[in-house]
């Protein structure tokens, strides 16, 4: 009997984890041909999400919940989570119901038809309009700088087959901040997207805020692509060809106007902070270059795990 397992990440999530349990059970048993588990991974909440997993856990063996030593950030949870996602398909949901549960079913029908990756994609969502215009800026931006075609209004949403999840597994185990939604243009598999209405969050507040929103713009692109270090290297090269174009212009313009011509200081203060401008966004761009590469190296542990429930045989500890 071939198995799918569900990964949940969740973080202070007490109005919406039992919800969303019920949700997935509801939709799974549509498919009896099939065995399945649940894994909640929680973030060390603070507001009795815990408590609610324990007691789902207890009650409900096909539940696993791993519950890590502090918050590690959704990036690091995701990827501890799917690591211990042992289906023959992968389904990855968030616990805010935005991303309906609804479509489980069409995920599993259409991965039934030989898709190796079936996502939900965004075609319209209930979020702020200027949220939404920034993801759409966000998404032109990757897409044009990126060395594979990606695909837009995607979040990781959907079901993956065991297959893609143990090539890309390998490399975000590297670097968790790798998304393995950039992951999967760049390997060439069957990809399905299905259209849907992103929702409002019914219930809590999102801790992802605008300056997680920034950095994860920021490295996702560092990390797709190698066009902004080229990208530096011609705009110095404008640069420095646009210095010595003025500096040769005053340099004349000195010399046939010696007893009139004033350069003052405008024109200095302002050439010298637009080349210092133009250095620390160079600056900025390599560091986050160097910031990936460090991340790789350091091959730091991606989560601590302070226990696992429902995991025969499985130690709790580091991963």
């Amino acid at each position: 009997m071939k198995k799918i397992s569900f990964g949940i990440c969740c973080y202070n999530e007490v109005q919406n984890v039992e919800r969303m349990y019920e949700a997935v059970t509801k939709e799974i048993k549509k498919f009896p041909e099939y065995d399945y588990d649940i894994i909640f991974s929680d973030n060390n909440s603070e507001d009795g999400t815990q408590e609610i997993l324990r007691r789902i856990a207890k009650k409900d063996k096909k539940v696993k919940v791993i519950l890590n030593q502090i918050n590690f950030g959704i990036e690091k949870s995701t990827v501890n989570c799917i690591s211990h996602l042992k289906g023959d398909a992968v389904i990855c949901l968030t616990c805010d119901f935005q991303d309906p549960p609804e479509m489980i079913p069409e995920f599993i029908e259409k991965w039934k038809e030989g898709y190796d990756v079936v996502w939900g994609q965004k075609t319209l969502s209930d979020e702020g309009k200027i949220k939404y215009a920034c993801r759409q800026i966000y998404y032109k931006i990757i897409d044009m700088c990126s060395d594979a075609k990606q695909i837009r209004q995607v979040i990781g949403f959907g079901l993956m087959d065991q297959s893609v999840v143990h090539i890309i597994m390998q490399q975000m185990e590297q670097d968790p901040y790798v998304h393995f939604r950039h992951l999967i243009p760049e390997y060439g598999f069957k990809v399905c997207l299905l259209p849907y209405r992103q929702r409002k969050r019914e219930h809590g507040k999102s801790s992802y805020s605008l300056s997680h929103y920034f950095s994860f713009a920021l490295v996702s692109l560092c990390n797709t692509s190698i066009k902004p270090l080229r990208m530096m290297t011609v705009l110095g090269m404008f640069v420095a060809i646009g210095s010595v174009l003025v500096a040769i212009f005053y340099l004349v313009y000195k010399l046939t106007h010696w007893y009139t011509f004033d350069a003052g200081m405008a024109p200095i203060v302002i050439g010298l902070f637009f080349v210092s401008a133009i250095q620390l966004f160079c600056i900025g761009i390599l560091g986050e270059y160097v910031g990936i590469i460090l991340r790789r190296v350091t091959n730091k542990t991606i989560v601590v795990e302070k226990e696992l429930l429902n995991f025969d045989g499985e130690e709790n500890g580091d991963n």
